[in-house]
C-alpha cells in the first residue's frame, strides 16, 4: 500500500526546472515518478504558475537543490522529499522499495540511475515550449547514440524526428507553427531501443554537440545537454 501527504506547493512559486529536478530525484531514489506525490504535484503548481506569468519556463526557485530522504522504519519506508530544507511530500511504503514498480535503468541492472531517455524526458519539462534547433538535434542525436550504442540514427526514432522538425523549423516564419521540443521529447524513452545510466562522459558528448551546432558556441541553460548533465551528477552523487 502507498501512501503520499504533500506540502503546501501552491503558496510557492514553483517553477518548471524546479519540477524537473524532483521528478529526476523521484526516479533515481524511487525507480519512477510517483503519481501525486511531490513531483507531479510541482509540475501541476510549476504549469499554472507559468501560466499566470508568475515564473518563466527557465526558471529555478529551488536554489538550494531538492532531496528525497528515506527512513526505514518497522515494516515500512518512509520517503521524505524536500525542497531546500522545507518537507513538501512524504511517501510510504510498506514492501522493500526494491520490490516496487522498476524504471528502465532498474531493468536493466542499474537500479536508482537515471538514464539518457529519462534525462531527454524532463528537457520536454524543462524547455518543452523551445523550437527545435540544429543545436538541440545535434544533441538530441548524441544522446541517442550513447543509449543505444549505435553509430546510425534509427528511422522513427528521437534524433530522426528532431533533425526533421529542425528542418521544418528553420523553414517556418511563425514560432508558433514550429516544432518544439516538447512534442519530440515526451515519450523520448519509448522512441529508444536501448537505453543506459547517463554518466560524464555521455553528459560531456551531449554538451559538445550541442555546443558545435550552436551559432553562438553556447548550451542552452536549460535544454538537452543541462538535463543529461544534471541526470549524471544525480547518479554520480548516489553512487
Amino acid at each position: 500500500m502507498e501512501m503520499c501527504s504533500q506540502g503546501e506547493l501552491a503558496e510557492k512559486q514553483v517553477a518548471p526546472k524546479d519540477a524537473a529536478m524532483m521528478q529526476m530525484e523521484e526516479n533515481s531514489m524511487l525507480g519512477h515518478t510517483q503519481k501525486g506525490c511531490a513531483a507531479a504535484a510541482m509540475e501541476s503548481a510549476a504549469m499554472k504558475n507559468e501560466n499566470a506569468g508568475f515564473v518563466g519556463h527557465e526558471d529555478i526557485n529551488a536554489k538550494d537543490g531538492v532531496t528525497i530522504k528515506e527512513t526505514e522504519l518497522p515494516g515500512k519506508h518512509i520517503i521524505t522529499e524536500s525542497v531546500g530544507d522545507e518537507v513538501v511530500g512524504q511517501y510510504s511504503q510498506a514492501a522493500p522499495l526494491s520490490s516496487g514498480p522498476y524504471s528502465a535503468s532498474q531493468q536493466s541492472g542499474n537500479a536508482g540511475e537515471i538514464t539518457i531517455g529519462e534525462a531527454l524526458e524532463a528537457t520536454a519539462l524543462t524547455a518543452g515550449k523551445k523550437p527545435v534547433e540544429w543545436s538541440d538535434a545535434a544533441a538530441i542525436q548524441a544522446a541517442e547514440v550513447r543509449a543505444t550504442a549505435r553509430t546510425s540514427i534509427m528511422p522513427g526514432g528521437v534524433a530522426a524526428a528532431a533533425q526533421s522538425a529542425a528542418t521544418l523549423n528553420a523553414r517556418a516564419t511563425k514560432k508558433e507553427d514550429k516544432t518544439k521540443l516538447g512534442d519530440i521529447l515526451s515519450n523520448a524513452t519509448e522512441k529508444l531501443a536501448s537505453d543506459k545510466p547517463a554518466t560524464r562522459r555521455d553528459a560531456e558528448g551531449v554538451t559538445g554537440a550541442e555546443m558545435r551546432n550552436d551559432p553562438n558556441l553556447t548550451t542552452h541553460p536549460a535544454g538537452v545537454a543541462a538535463s543529461v548533465a544534471a541526470a549524471a551528477r544525480l547518479n554520480q552523487s548516489h553512487k
